[in-house]
């Protein structure tokens, strides 16, 4: 008896969800322009990534640094003992 209310409710949860969804959809998005491309009409250039890549980079191998100093590190109180 527990599961049968369980199962309406969230089955009318569900079908709720369905049926109200709809109302918060966006319009669609404009067509393209026909000449694009074109020296008259060209779209963004985009954002540059050359800052990021650089700090990712580096925290990669700052992290790569940290492990490997981690496991010489290790090893020698292995070594040690």
């Amino acid at each position: 008896m527990k599961k049968s209310p369980r199962i309406l409710f969230f089955s009318l949860f569900l079908l709720g969800f369905m049926t109200f969804v709809q109302l918060g959809l966006a319009q669609a998005p404009p067509p393209p322009p026909v000449d694009k491309g074109t020296n008259s009409n060209k779209g963004p250039g985009g954002a540059p990534i050359d800052g990021g890549v650089i700090v990712a980079l580096a925290m990669v191998a700052g992290y790569g640094t940290w492990k490997l100093l981690k496991t010489i590190q290790k090893k020698k109180q292995s070594v040690g003992n």
